[in-house]
């Protein structure tokens, strides 16, 4: 390195000094100073972060590790841009550390300036920007905390959809139906006032707590319904209602309806209590279902919230995932329900699970990684509409793992480059090119399986193979580390 002079006309030319008046122009050069680089290696990502550099002119080139190789990240000839110390202005609150690495091409020319020295004229001639980006860097630090787990079980491929979002939705569906459960109790007391006032005798009474039973019994076991048989239910009981002098009968008929319940059962519930006493006992019965169902849903937003914590429990330890006996089918499942909610309502799953498969010896969390990948790439590729193949079978000594698309398919041009690290064909800020890269080295490097692509308009399949007995030269597991 040879160090050059500094000239403040010269650094009044960057982009990024242009604003600053002769005295900080001034203060620049007498803090620091240019050097002539000559190519190689300046630093590298990791070290301690002693200088902050402009490049004058020349060229650098940005590199981060990945899987132990150095990628080149950035390539650029433009004058201005700057490396190294750049979060100097941080302190001793953040590690001053490169971010990345930096090797020069060619001999090319730097403004540098000693790390502390950036970081204090930052301080004193901005303070306003330092506070501001003080509280993006930390923030980002905290929220970093809260959605590392799925950040890392997408493996930078798909950093939109965070687990707090996952989590939050049944949260929320749970208070709303809690709001409300809260509010049908609160009628339900009000109509006890009413039967203590006597207007029920004791077989009357006797039967309504029967008829109570009856219908609790008949929300657990209510059938899935067609969106066409819901329609057509919901008429039939609106049309009895009204026949019967039931007021407001047809709002009543959808939750009747979502228990399972049917005219005839009515027919009986009419019967049973008398044309004076019939409204009464809808209008209790209904207080009745509409508990049951919101209690039902509480249980079932809650499950799912336990449903997902577990599910990050295990993705969180991709990076030391133990080797064992595993069932795919098991993994499958567990990762469309954790990418329940980007899949939508308007993509059908199609599982075609081969159920003869054995278990399969492998990293379980990371293949899980796997096909949150490409279960992803695939949601994407379809735009959030069509059809998600998820496929198992056995080719000899190997478990073939399909996921496929209804997409428009991966142009041929691209095909042969789909698996480098950093390419992406997603818009800026909406992938990070590392996907299918990190799935590429844990199904090849890590099982000694084959990752490929098959793709045309409409049928567009990622095909994984992983040994069952595992990589050559892995020891099996025991019997009492299976999975499934």
């Amino acid at each position: 390195m040879t160090e050059l002079d500094c000239s403040t006309e010269e650094l009044k030319t960057l982009f990024l000094f242009e604003s600053l008046d002769d005295e900080q122009l001034e203060q620049l050069c007498a803090n620091g100073h240019v050097e002539m680089i000559e190519a190689g290696p300046v630093f590298a990502e990791g070290d301690d972060a002693t200088c902050f550099y402009v490049l004058l002119d020349g060229e650098l080139v940005l590199t981060k590790m990945s899987g132990g190789e150095k990628i080149e990240v950035n390539r650029t000839s433009s004058r201005g841009v700057y490396a190294g110390a750049w979060q100097a202005y941080l302190g001793d609150r953040a590690p001053q550390k490169y971010m990345s690495g930096m090797d020069v091409t060619r001999p090319s020319r730097f403004f540098v300036l000693d790390a502390e020295r950036f970081g204090d004229l930052v301080r004193e001639w901005f303070p306003m920007a330092v506070h501001m980006l003080e509280g993006l860097f930390f923030g980002q630090q905290s929220s970093k905390q809260v959605i590392d787990q799925r950040e890392r079980l997408l493996a930078l491929g798909s950093l939109s959809a965070g687990l707090t979002h996952e989590l939050n939705n049944p949260a929320a569906a749970a208070v709303r139906a809690t709001a409300a459960l809260r509010d049908r109790v609160s009628h339900m007391r009000r109509k006890l006032g009413v039967i203590a006032s006597g207007v029920y005798d004791t077989d009357s009474l006797t039967g309504l707590i029967r008829l109570q039973d009856e219908a609790a019994e008949l929300v657990g076991k209510a059938p899935e319904l067609t969106p066409m048989e819901a329609s057509d239910r919901e008429d039939a009981l609106g049309e009895w209602f009204e026949d019967h002098g039931i007021s407001d009968g047809w709002d009543l008929a959808p939750t009747f309806v979502q228990a399972g319940i049917e005219a005839d059962w009515l027919e009986r519930v009419a019967a049973d209590t008398g044309a004076e006493l019939l409204e009464s006992t809808i209008r209790w019965l209904n207080y009745t279902i509409e508990t049951e169902l919101l209690m039902n849903e509480i249980s079932d937003s809650t499950t799912r919230v336990s449903t997902l914590v577990n599910a990050a429990k295990q993705y969180s330890q991709m990076d030391r995932a133990p080797f064992q006996k595993v069932d795919l089918r098991v993994l499958l499942k567990s990762t469309l329900v954790m990418l329940g909610r980007k899949i939508g309502d308007d993509i059908t799953v199609v599982k075609d699970f081969d159920p003869a498969l054995p278990p399969v010896a492998a990293y379980a969390a990371e293949l899980n990684q796997v096909w949150t990948n490409l279960i992803d790439n695939a949601v994407q590729a379809m735009d959030g509409r069509g059809t998600l193949t998820l496929r198992t079978s056995r080719e000899n000594d190997t478990a073939l793992i399909e996921i496929g698309d209804t997409g428009p398919g991966v142009p041929e041009a691209i095909r042969s480059r789909i698996f480098e690290p950093f390419f992406t064909t997603k818009p800026v800020g909406e992938g990070t090119g590392l996907g299918l890269d990190i799935s590429w080295r844990i199904v090849v490097k890590k099982h000694g399986g084959d990752l490929r692509l098959l793709s045309e308009p409409g049928d567009t399949r990622f095909q994984v193979r992983i040994p069952i007995d595992g990589p050559a030269g892995a020891p099996m597991p025991t019997a009492e580390e299976e999975v499934g």
